[in-house]
């Protein structure tokens, strides 16, 4: 019997600040709702009876509960697609509750983001940039900034989850040969969540499927490398001195994931020994990048302060996802981004 038929109170704990508009959202006109909201920090303000009736909570895991302080909790909704940096935290491997992530929720922008990271190190804007800085007219054109088109180009892009589905839908018009690589090539198609007209549900858009372990044999087929792979013990420092060598000289590396993907050392003596044409980063082994960091100073790197997922509507499209899955909580129905605590992901 579903929880909607017995019309049970659902108590949810916000840790996000949430306006009246976003709650009605929320609980879409079922009663039997209730939601708590603390601003963000306030955690450990939280009454100890919240606590003890809490069903569910929404959190961006700067705070978790104990099983002593939420008896009662059943499932906690991430608002970030990557649950790494909770994983040290006992409650989540409690059997009895559901943790949930944000995937899918921020394709969109990551898309973009990672198109436009293509279009800048292709057309050599890391140069043309330089030169305006110094107020350089570039005239050996045909020397410097050739540009590597996108159409006609190969884009490997390692993990193939839902933002490197929607890299692929993305580049897919431009006329590129996409190759992935993923860690399990049982599960061609993507059961997560996913907005509607985004992302590569069926696994229509690559031309060539990789396991992982196969990984140095694709890289030297890919004029861009795009890095959307979970981070995991096993995907820690999985780009390593061996795997940008495997790259040709003139290829491109993007990553938007995680820095701990990325053994940072090996990028530098990548760039400086030109072993791979350039790079963009978006994240970084530490956060916020010390300004004392190398990474600042090397050739052909573009850099971003982590912004990739970045959005206006990122809370709102993070709730729409609550929503949905809290109506198929509610019918007994399974959640969409179930985590599997073993694998990390």
């Amino acid at each position: 019997m579903s929880r909607q038929t017995t019309q049970k109170t659902i108590e949810i704990t916000s840790l996000i600040k949430l306006s009246d508009t976003q709650i009605a959202t929320i609980k879409g006109g079922n009663e039997n709702i209730q939601i708590a909201t603390y601003p963000r920090g306030s955690a450990h303000q939280i009454p100890a009876e919240q606590w003890e009736k809490t069903e569910v909570l929404l959190t961006s895991g700067d705070f978790l509960p104990t099983r002593d302080m939420a008896p009662n909790l059943k499932w906690i909704q991430m608002t970030f697609a990557g649950v790494d940096p909770i994983l040290d935290q006992p409650i989540i491997y409690d059997e009895a509750i559901q943790l949930t992530s944000a995937s899918g929720v921020m394709v969109s922008q990551m898309g973009e983001y990672v198109l436009m990271a293509i279009l800048m190190l292709g057309h050599k804007m890391p140069a043309i940039l330089e030169a305006q800085q110094k107020n350089e007219w570039i005239s050996n054109k045909s020397g410097m900034i050739i540009p590597k088109e996108l159409r006609g180009s190969t884009v490997g892009i390692v993990g193939y989850g839902s933002i490197g589905r929607e890299v692929a839908r993305v580049l897919y018009p431009f006329g590129v040969k996409v190759l992935a690589a993923k860690a399990d090539l049982s599960k061609l198609e993507d059961t997560g969540y996913i907005p509607e007209g985004l992302g590569d549900p069926k696994g229509d858009y690559f031309h060539r499927l990789y396991p992982i372990d196969a990984l140095l044999g694709m890289l030297p087929e890919c004029d861009f490398v795009v890095l959307t792979a979970p981070l995991t013990e096993s995907t820690r420092n999985m780009f390593s001195t061996e795997a940008f060598n495997a790259m040709k000289p003139e290829a491109y590396f993007i990553n938007v994931s995680r820095g701990g993907l990325v053994d940072e050392a090996a990028l530098i003596t990548a760039l400086r020994n030109k072993k791979i044409a350039g790079a963009m980063l978006d994240v970084f082994v530490e956060e916020p990048l010390p300004s004392k960091s190398p990474l600042w100073r090397q050739p052909n790197l573009l850099i971003t302060p982590h912004v990739s997922a970045i959005s206006p509507n990122l809370l709102d499209d993070v709730l729409t996802l609550f929503a949905v899955n809290l109506k198929r909580y509610e019918q007994d129905l399974p959640l969409y981004n179930l985590i599997d605590t073993r694998k990390g992901y």
